[in-house]
């Protein structure tokens, strides 16, 4: 009776064990591709948790991917190959709970790959990025070599502000513009499906056009297609094409669908200015949760780590970037309605490079229905470009960087700069500013009606054109 019993709850057991092992066993529910300049990117989409290897073979080239305790629940041949290294794709059950994929390739690609937990778009996914070998990345390829890009319609544009020509081939001020989000991260989404990731390529590509149509200028695009780029490599781009300013594209949503307007966005190093700026940049810093960032580990320590690394001292590069935001603010006022009258400052990840001044700019709420069908409207894209295409020139007609085409006609007298402006950015005093622009302390006071040197962070102050050696 006793060894009855024993073998009784040992078979009990043994089946437990075998439900279990069933109940653990996920389905590869769908499987979707991207291309990028210098990587492609298959995502598995995963009804749970998962183990898996990756390994590659020669002659012919291919990519092997083990998944261990998963069932293939969808067709592979629906995908679309073109510009991608991938010929072809194929699997087989190795054994009734393990998957093998097995990827033929055209050329050898360097795999990286990793899991991603469950977010509030997305359950589990395996991520498997595919490293052009030979390419070398670069962020600016023809929009025609990454599927599905949004081809954004031809319509008039503003004159371009017609300059004299400078010899010496000075160079152009470069502006490194940020379509947020994109491929695995399609941003906020509106009630009618409408994706940020694609109305905010579409308004960057405005901008690239309205940019490069002003002489000393050159607008450089950090995402030309449908792809994901972690937020910190947005920066790194952006500083490789050598740019003197860093304009974020965004249309966000609100926890309200009542909320509209435009607003423009700075840095802050003592945390958001209101509720709003402080729920959009927490959103917007779950981008690198929602696309995945290479495997690196975002715990605690991480993003100490990260936070230590990234809060680098900006004192000359936040005043710049509240000042071009003011110019971009204000002409996009007299194209739309403004959610907020001012520059905000939140702690917004993909502002935070040291060297580069550096703006976000939110074209409008995505989750308000009215704005939504005009973010998606081809001719609102051209207007909102125009706006910020001409805060951005008006910026630098008053701060032209040394050695650009604009700097050789301000010193030739020959650039029409009108009076300067300067947003106060924390740590700055009268005197420090007055320092800057080689002014008096006295015109300074005098031009801003000032009666001492008290100034308040975000004040815009009139910045006189004498200098310090026209008053001695």
């Amino acid at each position: 009776m006793r060894m009855r019993a024993l073998c009784a709850g040992l078979g009990l057991m043994l089946a437990f064990l075998a439900f279990d092992a069933l109940a653990a066993t996920a389905d590869v529910r769908g499987v979707r591709l991207w291309r990028a300049p210098d990587n492609t990117r298959l995502v598995f989409d995963l009804s749970g948790p998962v183990q898996h290897s990756v390994f590659t073979l020669s002659a012919p080239n291919r990519l092997v991917i083990d998944v261990n305790g998963a069932h293939l629940t969808t067709p592979l041949d629906k995908l679309n190959f073109a510009n991608t290294p991938i010929t072809g794709m194929r699997s087989a059950q190795r054994t009734p709970d393990d998957l093998r994929v097995v990827i033929d390739l055209s050329a050898v690609v360097n795999p990286k790959s990793f899991t991603l937990a469950p977010n509030q778009q997305y359950g589990n996914r395996l991520v498997v990025d595919l490293y052009d070998q030979e390419a070398t990345p670069s962020p600016s390829v023809p929009a025609t070599a990454v599927p599905d890009t949004p081809q954004l319609p031809v319509t008039p544009a503003q004159p371009a502000v017609k300059l004299p020509s400078v010899p010496g081939g000075k160079r152009d001020i470069i502006v490194a513009v940020d379509a947020g989000h994109g491929g695995e991260d399609p941003g906020a989404i509106g009630a009618k499906g409408q994706h940020e990731k694609d109305i905010t390529l579409a308004i960057a590509k405005a901008l690239q056009q309205q940019i490069n149509q002003q002489k000393g200028f050159r607008a450089e695009l950090v995402r030309t297609g449908d792809y994901f780029i972690p937020l910190r490599k947005r920066t790194e781009i952006a500083r490789k094409k050598g740019a003197d300013l860093f304009v974020s594209i965004h249309a966000d949503a609100a926890p309200r669908p009542s909320a509209f307007g435009a607003s423009v966005f700075a840095l802050s190093d003592r945390g958001a200015t209101s509720e709003t700026a402080r729920w959009l940049a927490d959103n917007e810093n779950r981008s690198d949760l929602i696309g995945g960032v290479g495997g690196v580990s975002l715990d605690d320590k991480d993003r100490m780590l990260a936070g230590v690394l990234l809060d680098l001292s900006m004192t000359a590069s936040l005043s710049s970037s509240l000042n071009v935001g003011q110019k971009v603010l204000t002409n996009i006022g007299r194209a739309t309605p403004l959610h907020k009258r001012r520059v905000e400052q939140a702690a917004f990840m993909v502002l935070k490079s040291p060297d580069i001044p550096s703006i976000l700019v939110e074209t409008g709420f995505i989750s308000n229905p009215n704005e939504a069908l005009k973010l998606t409207s081809a001719s609102h894209q051209q207007v909102l470009a125009r706006s910020i295409a001409s805060g951005v020139r008006q910026f630098f007609q008053q701060n032209p960087p040394p050695g650009t085409y604009l700097a050789a006609l301000r010193d030739q007298g020959r650039l029409p700069t009108g009076p300067r402006e300067h947003v106060v950015a924390p740590g700055e005093s009268l005197a420090l500013i007055a320092q800057r622009y080689q002014v008096s302390l006295g015109s300074l006071r005098s031009a801003n009606g000032l009666k001492n040197d008290t100034v308040k962070v975000g004040q815009t102050l009139n910045v006189p054109a004498t200098t310090l050696a026209s008053q001695e």
